[in-house]
């Protein structure tokens, strides 16, 4: 697809069918986040696929923004593994898991995944339930699944600020 037409396409869905995603399409998902730019790239991301009835019910209890999804990447990033502006000490991990994330979010929808980005849910009940290591650091979870029938963008989706205010020339 071009890629315009796709980023316009794409949208937040919030309701999907019941159907697990196959392996190989998790898999080409998994590779457009192992191929992301990161700051030197020295790839500090981590990625937990929960798909499992186990994990999927742990999730619950993490946030109420799963959707039902019967898929979810929980994208972190290893701090001890980031890149650090000399200038003020900032680590890279919060921009490079972003980044990682977008690229899966896009893929998954190429492939015909729907997918939301979500970001409301309690970090330290991630890092519990899934016994995730205390350096790693959970930024964004992509719960997915393919769209119901009746899936819909919300309505702002197509609405736009001008360019002009959001762009400015120095």
């Amino acid at each position: 697809m071009e890629f315009l037409k796709l980023a316009e396409e794409r949208y937040s869905v919030r309701k999907f069918k019941e159907d697990a995603i196959p392996q190989e399409v998790i898999d080409k998902i998994l590779k457009a986040g192992h191929v992301a730019p990161t700051a030197c790239n020295y790839q500090p991301q981590r990625i937990f696929v929960i798909n499992s009835p186990e994990g999927l019910e742990k999730l619950k209890d993490c946030t109420r923004c799963h959707f039902d999804s019967p898929c979810a990447m929980l994208v972190c990033y290893n701090k001890d593994e980031c890149w650090v502006r000399k200038y003020d000490g900032e680590n890279s991990g919060f921009v490079d898991a972003s980044i990682v994330t977008t690229h899966m979010m896009l893929e998954a929808s190429d492939l015909g995944i729907g997918s939301t980005w979500v970001m409301h849910f309690n970090p330290a009940k991630m890092v519990e339930a899934f016994a995730i290591p205390e350096n790693i650091v959970p930024v964004a979870l992509l719960v997915m699944g393919y769209p119901a029938d009746d899936a819909a963008p919300i309505e702002m989706h197509s609405k736009f600020r001008n360019m002009d205010e959001i762009i400015s020339y120095k």
